[in-house]
């Protein structure tokens, strides 16, 4: 380093380098450096540890490869910073500067709390009629966020990523704050924190109920929109980030971000991997009436998509107001340092990737090929964690499920609706279905992809909980203050007739049944099942399914033991369990539907009530709503630890959506045993009674209802009711 001082207002500056981007603490002093292509000048501002008065305020001298740069010597972890950016304001050209508005630092690794929504955070001045005439020379500084300088050292001992395989992975997706802000056990002053998550009691329920990861919501530090503040209301979910590598405050318990490593540490100690959902195909600054908070403030043009005939404005393919520039290199090396950090330095295990389809974006089209796919495939690093895409945003051509590369998963949202749909009732879909319970094979093995490709859900934060799919017809957001219109109508749901809670014995009957049947169908699903924190419980939204703005007991978790379906958690521990138990449900190979090693036993048979095959005409029958699957356990193409291949048990999956009894005749097993009975969904309790049968013998399959049962001989079921049924 060449070290020539310069002094600004009582600080020694030093040129500093231009990388790594942002500001590193190398033990002796701090490097700042902020990427402009087009910025005439930039200003290091320092502020006091409150943030509230600015103390320093630094002419950075170095512009090298459009980055400008120095180094503080006398700078130490916990300095509080920002920049301003000098340049012409001239929104017509696309040119956003304002030397007035301080700026968040991209690359921030911890962020102070404490923006306060002002007129003043707007490049121009609020109710002008000329946006180019409207200067805005108020400081903005006291109401915004601000950079906190972060000594990254932390021990992390021994912790090892736990890198369960896909085919074994099971994602519970949770919200940081919702997951533990209700929760007795936990002490109240880490409740609603990254620290709350690492506790005992999360832990032990967490492993109890068998996921081996959690999807955490989006924890990069993001916005509470304006007009959600105004209304007493906060942005819940976070899906407004402004800070890419900040892990947001408002969940720390401590004034460290060490608290969200231990938080993984400690996870991983229970074998439990962590992923992140992030944001980064928009910011929160919003479409051209937007503030400017960080990005629009040092380079509008490099970091937004601008419409190419009119920059003013900004091309909008998420529906939030802008979309990041994945065309220019400086905003895919963001992203790329981004996820690395997240990786490398908070040893996070893998991504969930909002409105993915936005990131493939090279011109207009999602391009399979794109950029940021392409660098990611190549990335040392990246290519080894667990990339999951929500394969679409809201442009035209968006669409994209079963369409990402090799390497990725994808939220299956075809899953969703063909599951929801069918246990709903509606008739036709078992073609449908048996694709989407086996893998989604026409989705994904044309690419060279497994059945793991597919993320598997009923439900998730968007939309209706489990509870409430089976509660309500129709969506009830009026807490949303948008007169019930946002949110979708097209919830495939169905109350099993009141809408709401009732205390009618029948119908709540009806609903826990019906609760049985989606989970048990997600968890023995070919693909990786992903279900809702709080859906295991009976968590309700009270009929509201859009609930992003919602920071109370509407979102929370009740951890209340009179509140929680204890008798549903039982069921579930009990599907995941049976699902690890038995590789026959999460295969690593699509099914073939043929016969295996020259053995007159195929993978996979589909069954009609009458115990026959079904034929390629009946797969479209309206009338249809009972299906059987007998899935060969010695076709399990898994092995152990020590390459030694496993075989697992003969199972049937029987099926029946109708609204009456189904006798269902049970083939004979391929060994010529019978069927013992592990599972049937008509029953109360996960306790319910075994029976055995015979090939043969006629299963009285109860209306909306699902049965397991797996091959055994009979002088191998011990204590179970060995009874026999005439054949039909």
């Amino acid at each position: 380093m060449i070290r020539t001082p310069t002094r600004h207002t009582g600080l020694v500056v030093w040129p500093g380098r231009p990388y790594p981007l942002g500001a590193t603490w190398d033990g002796e002093g701090v490097n700042f450096a902020l990427f402009s292509e087009r910025a005439e000048k930039v200003e290091l501002c320092l502020f006091d540890p409150s943030g509230r008065r600015e103390t320093y305020r630094v002419f950075m001298p170095e512009y090298t490869d459009q980055v400008w740069h120095c180094y503080l010597p006398e700078a130490r972890p916990g300095f509080v910073y920002g920049y301003r950016v000098h340049g012409s304001y001239d929104p017509a050209k696309g040119l956003r500067f304002n030397r007035n508005k301080l700026l968040l630092d991209p690359y921030a690794r911890q962020i102070q709390n404490g923006m306060r929504w002002h007129d003043s955070l707007f490049g121009y001045k609020i109710g002008h009629r000329n946006e180019d005439a409207s200067y805005d020379r108020r400081d903005s500084a006291p109401g915004m966020l601000k950079g906190i300088v972060i000594d990254p050292a932390f021990t992390w001992g021994s912790d090892t990523p736990p890198r369960t395989p896909w085919h074994r992975t099971v994602i519970y997706e949770a919200h940081v704050k919702g997951f533990t802000i209700q929760h007795p056990d936990v002490p109240p002053p880490l409740r609603g924190t990254y620290a709350g998550l690492a506790t005992a009691p999360v832990i032990d329920y967490l492993k109890q109920l068998g996921v081996t990861a959690v999807e955490l919501m989006p924890v990069h530090t993001f916005v509470d929109d304006r007009q959600l503040v105004e209304r007493g209301l906060r942005n819940y979910w976070g899906y407004n980030s402004i800070g890419f590598f900040a892990p947001e405050p408002r969940y720390c318990a401590s004034t460290s971000i060490n608290e969200f490593k231990t938080m993984v540490k400690v996870l991983h100690s229970a074998g439990i991997e962590v992923i992140l959902d992030v944001v980064y195909n928009h910011t929160a600054e919003g479409n051209h009436m937007g503030p400017t908070l960080s990005f629009r403030g040092i380079d509008n043009e490099a970091y937004y998509r601008l419409v190419p005939d009119n920059p003013r404005y900004y091309t909008d393919y998420t529906g939030t107001g802008n979309t990041l520039n994945m065309r220019h290199p400086r905003v895919l090396q963001l992203i790329m340092d981004s996820l690395r950090y997240w990786v490398l330095e908070m040893h996070v295990d893998g991504f969930r990737f909002d409105l993915a389809a936005t990131l493939a974006r090279e011109l207009h089209e999602v391009d399979r090929l794109g950029a940021f796919l392409d660098i990611i495939h190549q990335d040392p690093v990246l290519s080894q964690v667990k990339l999951i895409a929500e394969p679409w945003d809201l442009g035209e051509g968006g669409y994209q499920v079963g369409k990402f590369p090799v390497g990725w998963a994808e939220w299956n949202d075809k899953y969703r609706d063909a599951v929801r749909s069918y246990w709903k009732g509606d008739g036709g879909l078992i073609g449908e279905l048996a694709y989407r319970i086996t893998g989604s094979s026409d989705l994904y093995a044309r690419s060279g992809r497994k059945p793991y490709a597919s993320i598997n859900f009923v439900t998730a934060h968007d939309g209706f909980t489990l509870q409430d799919l089976v509660s309500y017809n129709s969506k009830h957001n009026e807490a949303n203050g948008e007169d019930n219109r946002d949110g979708t109508d097209n919830n495939r749901s169905w109350n099993c007739g009141v809408e709401g809670p009732t205390e009618d014995p029948e119908i709540r009957q009806i609903r826990a049944r019906q609760k049985r049947n989606f989970m048990a169908t997600l968890l023995f699903s070919q693909g990786v099942p992903m279900f809702l924190a709080g859906d295991a419980i009976g968590h309700t939204q009270n009929g509201n399914n859009n609930a992003y703005c919602q920071d109370n007991e509407i979102s929370w978790l009740d951890w209340n033991p009179e509140h929680i379906d204890q008798e549903f958690l039982e069921f579930v521990q009990k599907v995941v369990a049976l699902r690890k138990e038995h590789p026959v449900f999460r295969r690593r190979n699509f099914f073939q539907g043929r016969n295996i090693r020259g053995k007159e036993i195929k993978d996979i048979v589909w069954l009609k009530p009458d115990g026959l095959e079904m034929t390629d005409e009946e797969w479209n029958q309206e009338f249809a709503r009972s299906l059987g699957v007998s899935l060969a356990g010695e076709a399990v193409n898994d092995v152990d630890e020590r390459g030694q291949r496993i075989r697992d048990d003969n199972f049937l999956l029987l099926m029946n959506a109708h609204h009456e009894e189904i006798p269902f005749t049970l083939v004979t097993p391929p060994s010529g045993q019978g069927w013992y009975v592990l599972l049937d969904t008509s029953c109360q309790t996960s306790r319910q009674a075994s029976a055995f049968y015979q090939g043969g013998d006629s299963y009285p399959l109860q209306p909306r209802s699902l049965a397991l049962l797996v091959e055994r001989a009979a002088n191998r079921v011990r204590g179970s009711e060995r009874r026999r049924t005439s054949a039909a």
